[in-house]
């Protein structure tokens, strides 16, 4: 399978709030084809995804995708044309730098080999990581922690292409800035702080506590009862 970098993959004009739901729809089919579903109607796709028919249908159109009056959705070809969309039916190639807690879980998960993404290496400033094996490659495959001072040359060797930033805030920044100078074109950032990094790096971040917080936000509305009469 060719090894692509992740700028490379070419836009087709699809809205962000698009691409934000494909992951979603991908997920669905993938469960609908592991039941052995061949067709899926919008409506079904549609409340399996939280997200109304209509904006199924105007999502699944920038893909070029239609369905079929009556039958619905062929769900092994949509979910490689939404695979294929995502960039799932490549190689990317990830390097996890911090294996705490957090970064240790990433590295466990077993759903990125499945989608496409292949940890390839993991680094961690902490002496007593290093040298760990974690079961992170593929097929489970043990990946070793190596020393914060190696991570140009695990991102090279591994022709890494994105970069997973799980460390503490004060080290982010300068954990970006190497990863970036390595080669890195992709960030997923964990750590609380916003990164500066050159226009053809792109950056996303998972802020944990803010999305409890917006989470909190809701259960408060549901909680809060109207007053009679008001």
């Amino acid at each position: 399978m060719p090894v692509r970098r992740a700028s490379d993959a070419a836009p087709r004009g699809i809205p962000e709030a698009t691409v934000a739901r494909l992951p979603v729809y991908h997920r669905v089919l993938a469960l609908l084809v592991d039941r052995g579903v061949a067709t899926v109607s919008s409506e079904e796709l549609a409340a399996a995804s939280g997200v109304t028919s209509a904006k199924l249908r105007k999502d699944l159109s920038h893909l070029g995708s239609y369905g079929v009056r009556g039958v619905g959705y062929d769900t092994e070809y949509l979910v490689y044309q939404i695979a294929r969309e995502l960039g799932l039916t490549q190689d990317w190639r990830v390097v996890i730098v911090g294996v705490g807690n957090l970064g240790h879980a990433l590295a466990n998960y077993g759903g990125f080999a499945s989608r496409g993404f292949r940890v390839v290496g993991l680094v961690d400033s902490d002496p007593s990581r290093v040298g760990e094996l974690i079961p992170a490659g593929p097929n489970g495959q043990p990946v070793q922690v190596r020393p914060l001072e190696d991570l140009e040359e695990v991102v090279r060797d591994g022709e890494a292409a994105i970069g997973v930033i799980a460390t503490p805030a004060p080290a982010a920044q300068s954990v970006c800035d190497r990863l970036v100078s390595a080669g890195v074109t992709s960030v997923l950032n964990f750590a609380p702080v916003v990164l500066s990094t050159p226009d053809h790096v792109g950056v996303r971040k998972v802020d944990l506590a803010t999305e409890l917080q917006i989470l909190a936000f809701h259960e408060q509305r549901r909680s809060v009862r109207p007053e009679v009469g008001a």
